[in-house]
């Protein structure tokens, strides 16, 4: 039924063809390319409310230029279905965000259309600016635009951007999708800057006209003066367009980003500018399906869910999200100190913190798209005598290692990092992965950082995090825990200590969170063949448990290494380090990790297995480690 109301999308197998399209049938096309994404995103889940607000837009946009000749930069790309699907990916597009499937945001090796690999947010003025200088330096033509959502501009990287690109002054356009939503609700000051001005190429030539001919003249010079004075005093009042013209862009808008005529017209006319010039089109997030209008939010990102109720499909079982056990234990935590504050950038449903946020309203800040700031806040409020928490995305708080070093570590500051999303994330891929903080956190001075097994165990990091006075780091992974029961009386762990789990003669696995579970699995298989290993609950990265790591590998001479991060720096490497530290040189180490490679997007268990990181990979890649002849009698 679907595929018989796709006529006019089953022709489009390029840009080419949206050129082609009688104008009265675009709003039809409109209409196919929103079943089609919400069609594709009920089964394999997806980015749907970014993508339903853009669909006029995009059409626009390949209507009246041509890519790759003009090069379109998607800030962070979670909007780009609709792209996707009119530059020859329409075939493909059932497997998005599936293993060996259709991106889930732009690829530069998927299509000559996509023009720069994006994921987090805030990036593409910058590209974009980039690509310009490029082609001007190559005396080449063609247009470059960058799309960027209103919310991607509270990100501090925009502002640096469109600063220089300003200056620079370059023959390229930034289309502003302002649809007063980024993942929640916008906050800060920009998000109700809104404004009306005139978009034709008259009034834009006009005025260039008219300022040359009074700059000519004596009188006119005064005239010209005063009338920019007025111009500017009413744009302060009304419109956002002084701003973006003291930043020296042309500001065109704001546009009806769902009337397809106006769209049009608007680009046409902008395509004969030669400077930097600003659309301001206003969209609505989930425009077209009902559930996605009501709840933006919701179906920003979501999971598989019934089309036509848009009800959200359950997951698949097991304890409570990691997430959720966070956000209460925080929550019971606040209740007993008052210093303590919780910290989102613009992720309040996906850090847990919504239930802190009404509670405790004026102990929770939501500081948009801000790593950077939010985390440099954080420290400040450390250095007024709070205890702040830090909820972000391990991917995410990549963007804010500076601050992380430099205003926390360096003034050693009660600033604790709640970083969810360890490890493979699923659909979202490389640029969503969490497989690098430990790398990038352990070597931090004064920094605590810790991976619990389970939910329960998470639970009791938060509470020793707390009670340190100094930095720390919790890393726990999306999804649901183990079920365990979760105890009521929360405790410090004592600090640095493992966690031992199983006895072994021929060597003992040191494994940290999402890995402790498959690892004991490993064991009991390779009990079985008469390979007995110990089991080791890590718990503690840094610091590390000497005593205990130093006792296994002496007793044993092999210690292998279990961890959801890259094994480059990671916590193998920690091993390794002590070992020599120790002049413990006839210690074996097998290391198991992820590769040094940008994994690929698929679901976490697909992930895990393809590197060798759940139960059977385990025991396989230990198995390799022994020779094992009739006698059992094991040799290294």
């Amino acid at each position: 039924m679907l595929r018989d109301r796709m006529a006019l999308l089953e022709k489009i197998n390029s840009p080419d063809d949206v050129k082609r399209l009688p104008e009265i049938l675009l709003p039809d096309l409109a209409a196919e390319l929103r079943r089609t994404i919400i069609h594709t995103c009920a089964t394999n889940g997806g980015h749907l409310a970014p993508s339903l607000g853009v669909v006029e837009l995009t059409i626009a946009l390949h209507r009246v230029f041509t890519t790759p000749y003009d090069k379109i930069i998607w800030d962070v790309g979670h909007q780009a279905y609709a792209h996707k699907l009119l530059t020859g990916r329409r075939e493909a597009f059932n497997t998005l965000r599936r293993l060996d499937g259709v991106s889930g945001f732009p690829k530069r090796h998927e299509s000559e259309h996509d023009q720069f690999d994006v994921g987090h947010s805030s990036t593409s003025i910058s590209a974009a600016t980039g690509l310009a200088v490029a082609r001007d330096l190559d005396g080449r033509d063609g247009k470059v635009l960058a799309v960027i959502g209103d919310g991607s501009m509270t990100g501090g990287l925009a502002y640096e951007a469109i600063n220089h690109a300003g200056h620079l002054n370059r023959d390229m356009i930034v289309i502003l999708n302002d649809n007063e939503m980024s993942i929640a609700e916008n906050v800060g000051a920009l998000s109700t800057f809104l404004s009306r001005t005139a978009s034709s190429e008259f009034v834009h030539r006009f005025k260039k006209n008219t300022e040359s001919f009074l700059n000519r003249l004596e009188i006119g010079k005064g005239v010209l003066h005063v009338a920019r004075k007025m111009e500017e005093s009413f744009k302060g009042m009304f419109t956002p367009g002084m701003l973006f013209e003291a930043f020296g862009f042309e500001y065109i808008g704001p546009v009806d980003g769902h009337d397809l005529s106006a769209l049009v017209e608007t680009l046409e006319n902008v395509s004969k500018f030669d400077s930097a010039v600003l659309v301001h089109v206003l969209t609505k997030k989930g425009k077209g399906y009902g559930p996605a209008e009501a709840n933006p939010s919701l179906f920003h990102g979501v999971g598989p869910f019934e089309m036509a109720s848009g009800k959200v499909l359950k997951g698949k079982g097991g304890g409570a999200s990691y997430t959720s056990v966070f956000g209460a234990a925080l929550c019971r935590l606040a209740a007993e100190d008052e210093r303590v504050a919780a910290i989102t950038a613009a992720m309040p449903d996906g850090t847990g913190l919504t239930g802190f946020a009404a509670e405790f309203p004026e102990r929770f800040f939501d500081v948009g798209i801000a790593e950077q700031h939010g985390v440099t806040f954080a420290a400040g409020l450390a250095a007024g005598g709070y205890h702040p928490v830090c909820a972000i995305y391990s991917s995410f708080l990549q963007r804010a290692y500076d601050q992380v070093c430099h205003d926390v570590c360096l003034q050693n500051l009660p600033v604790t990092f709640a970083i969810d999303r360890c490890g493979v994330v699923g659909s979202d891929g490389p640029t969503h992965h969490g497989t690098f903080d430990i790398s990038y956190l352990r070597h931090l001075p004064n920094m605590t950082l810790m991976v619990p097994k389970d939910e329960n165990e998470l639970q009791h990091m938060l509470a020793t995090a707390l009670s340190l006075g100094t930095p720390a780091a919790i890393r726990y992974p999306r999804g649901n825990g183990y079920g365990v029961a979760l105890d009521q009386a929360l405790h410090r762990l004592p600090i640095g200590r493992a966690e031992p789990l199983r006895e072994g003669i021929h060597g003992a696995i040191i494994a940290l969170g999402t890995m402790v579970s498959p690892a004991c699995e490993a064991a009991e298989i390779l009990a079985g063949e008469g390979i007995e290993l110990a089991v080791v609950n890590g718990r503690f990265v840094k610091p590390l448990d000497e005593q205990m790591i130093l006792g296994w590998a002496r007793q044993t001479g092999l210690l292998i290494t279990v961890e959801e991060n890259a094994r480059q720096g990671g916590f193998g490497s920690a091993i390794l380090e002590l070992l020599e530290e120790h002049n413990l040189h006839g210690i074996s180490v097998l290391r198991l990790g992820y590769p040094d490679t940008y994994l690929p997007q698929g679901e976490q268990h697909e992930l895990r297995a393809m590197v060798g990181l759940d139960t059977a990979g385990i025991a396989t890649s230990i198995r390799s480690y022994f020779t094992v002849d009739k006698s059992l009698e094991l040799v290294l």
